[in-house]
């Protein structure tokens, strides 16, 4: 019995001493100078400059008695106006993909209120991937972090235990107040040199997220990746529409989504959320810029009736819904074959292109690419691209004699304008099998194919996947 109360005192004084603050020196930063300043870089020019820290130019350069804005040189130090409070010479860092205003101040060790009034923030949804970061430049220097969340119904207190550290480590490493108010899926950060930094949003399970290409362009298929060490359930939505991953190979989860053709340039929303096997829920949300394409302009006279919305609209609908669900298998490999034979006069049009039919707004876009009609054949042949399965195969007003095949994991594309269609629905075909004709079929000012390809409900540029790998 005095054996037990013995172990007994000495669990309970073990107790207490983990969870005993840390010292004043690991909670306590160094006072810094009172001036904040900048080390001029080539190329930088005084506009560039005030314009990176958010001053009026003229306030910067009467701060550094400059009389000549075009005499900086490399290697001058300027003293940054209204963040004399900060201190340090400043410099400057892109934000990764994965981070918040949370994530970076526990990296750089610097309080919210800090990163705000450095970058002059409005909102902490301005932290978009690639944005540039105002920090001091001793931030800059990175430990490497473990990255550690609660699961549900777990305490910091029992995660501290858990992974043999004193609690008092989380709350100085992470600028908590206290040893209370984590909630399950915070994701915290402790110092160690046997980690691999990652996305500071999320758990330390997840080693990598990418998104390629970035900036997202519009018209093109995006990749979103996380890499991970174990299985999950992920979910998640870019520019509102919905993400579907798929584990791909070992320790990868990847999603296809296109960036519709017609979005405008400037800052959208990825979310990614789900839960680790152990339970342990993680998510984020950050904006990615989108940035635009060029885009010729095409005027075109067509059949009224092509053009009409009551014939225009139901059709619409019904092509579109073909390419809502999502088959969870992958039954293509490798890059997309060409749908027709090489030819002399390769492309009449290509993705994208701005359309006005009959002297409308230009506010239609070229949904796919045209192949020319190879009058030196007798026959042009249109051969599937890649493995999968037609889900359509009929004639349609505007699209002619039309076929969609499903690839599977969301991707789709189309054959349209056929002079003869040689499958049916239900048909399982292979890369390089003749599905049809090119023709001349629905609204069309002569003879050709027009491919489509989708990705995520969205068309896009079937060029990508004629010259490219995905995912």
């Amino acid at each position: 019995m005095k054996l037990f109360r013995s172990k007994r005192w000495l669990l309970i004084l073990a107790l207490i001493f983990v969870m005993l603050p840390l010292g004043e020196a690991t909670r306590a930063q160094e006072e810094q100078p009172s001036s904040s300043v900048y080390i001029v870089q080539e190329g930088d020019t005084l506009w560039d400059i005030a314009q990176r820290f958010g001053v009026p130019w003229e306030d910067l350069a009467r701060v550094n008695e400059i009389s000549d804005p075009g005499q900086l040189s490399a290697g001058d130090e300027l003293v940054i106006p209204g963040i004399d409070n900060v201190g340090g010479v400043l410099v400057t860092t892109q934000v990764p993909l994965g981070e918040s205003i949370r994530s970076l101040s526990r990296r750089y060790h610097l309080s919210q209120e800090t990163i705000v009034l450095l970058n002059h923030l409005t909102s902490p949804a301005e932290l978009y991937s690639g944005y540039n970061l105002v920090i001091p430049e001793k931030s800059q220097e990175e430990m490497l972090v473990d990255r550690l969340a609660l699961a549900e119904g777990q305490s910091l207190i029992e995660l501290a235990i858990g992974k043999g550290v004193n609690p008092w480590a989380f709350v100085a490493n992470n600028g908590l107040e206290g040893t209370w108010g984590v909630v399950p899926g915070d994701v915290l950060l402790l110092p160690d040199k046997t980690s691999v930094n990652g996305p500071g949003s999320l758990p330390g399970e997840i080693s990598a997220l990418d998104i390629t290409p970035e900036p997202l362009m519009q018209g093109e298929t995006t990749v979103v990746r996380l890499n991970t060490n174990e299985e999950m359930t992920v979910e998640g939505s870019l520019i509102g529409n919905e993400l579907n991953f798929f584990q791909y190979g070992e320790g990868e989860y990847v999603a296809l989504q296109g960036v519709h053709a017609l979005t405008r340039t400037g800052l959208y929303p990825l979310i990614v959320e789900g839960e680790l096997a152990n339970g342990v829920p993680f998510g984020f949300s950050q904006k990615i810029y989108v940035e635009p394409r060029e885009f010729t302009y095409i005027s075109l006279q067509v059949p009224e009736e092509t053009i009409d919305p009551e014939v225009t609209e139901p059709e619409d609908e019904i092509w579109n819904a073909l390419a809502e669900p999502v088959t969870p298998n992958r039954l293509w490999t490798g890059v997309f074959q060409s749908p027709v034979a090489p030819s002399p006069c390769g492309f009449t049009d290509i993705f994208g292109n701005r359309r006005s039919y009959n002297g409308s707004p230009y506010n239609f876009f070229h949904t796919g690419i045209d192949f020319c009609y190879n009058y030196n054949n007798e026959v042009n042949e249109i051969y599937a691209p890649a493995d999968g399965v037609v889900v359509f195969a009929g004639p349609l007003i505007v699209r002619g004699n039309a076929v969609m095949i499903d690839h599977g994991l969301g991707i789709y594309s189309g054959y349209l304008h056929q002079a003869e269609i040689l499958v049916e629905v239900g048909d399982q075909v292979e890369a390089g099998q003749v599905i049809g004709v090119v023709g001349g079929t629905g609204r069309v000012n002569g003879p050709h194919l027009h491919l489509e390809i989708w990705a995520g409900r969205v068309q896009v540029d079937p060029m990508d996947w004629l010259e490219r790998s995905f995912p």
